[in-house]
């Protein structure tokens, strides 16, 4: 196993097309991270979205931006994105299978976004690392994670029971104070960041590489 490696993709697989039907359990803070990414990005600007699922994020932004490039570990995530972008008529959209932070090694873009990605992996530190080596210089890295460290005991035992049967992917247990350390020593500066609903676990951070 790699050290960013989320989950088999097989998991994913599996439930995509349910997956694609879920409607957005929280549209008030959705909206809210929406807008505040939506201030970081120009229409000149090339993005990367990792983790992507099926693109629906992605999709909303790529009219803000002159290209957007969408990948996730699921080829069937990725399919539903492309149905998507053909139905909306979206041609600055290409999707690509790819593992978290490895899509294009050898290309730098001015945004790299990771939502609902980071407490998946089982190296955050090094995600935030993989994430630098593909922002350009003074450009941002986006990202809103589960502080999954930060569940009562309860919640935590019921995630461990569905993993054991095939219910739940991994996750790690990571708190507030370490999703924010693992930006220490990256080539990242946190410039903002904020906790959507307000007390919640999901931590929101955009980053400026140095």
């Amino acid at each position: 196993m790699t050290a960013l490696v989320d989950n088999n993709p097989l998991f994913w697989d599996k439930i995509a097309r349910k997956y694609a039907k879920q409607p957005i359990k929280d549209m008030k803070n959705y909206e809210a991270t929406l807008a505040r990414t939506k201030s970081y990005l120009k229409p000149d600007f090339t993005v990367l979205e990792v983790g992507a699922g099926t693109g629906s994020t992605a999709l909303l932004l790529a009219p803000l931006v002159s290209h957007i490039t969408v990948t996730d570990i699921s080829s069937q995530m990725i399919e539903i994105g492309r149905e998507k972008a053909k139905e909306q008529n979206i041609d600055n959209a290409s999707f690509m299978v790819a593992e978290a932070f490895e899509a294009t090694s050898k290309v730098k873009y001015d945004v790299v976004m990771a939502f609902n990605l980071l407490h998946l992996l089982e190296d955050i530190p090094a995600a935030v690392q993989k994430a630098a080596s593909l922002t350009k210089k003074g450009g941002y890295f986006i990202s809103k994670s589960g502080a999954v460290g930060e569940m009562n005991f309860a919640i935590k035992f019921m995630i461990k029971v569905m993993q054991k049967i095939g219910k739940a992917p991994y996750v790690s247990k990571v708190t507030h104070k370490e999703l924010l350390g693992a930006f220490d020593n990256s080539g990242f500066e946190i410039i903002e960041t904020d906790v959507y609903p307000k007390g919640g676990i999901n931590r929101y951070i955009v980053a400026k590489k140095l």
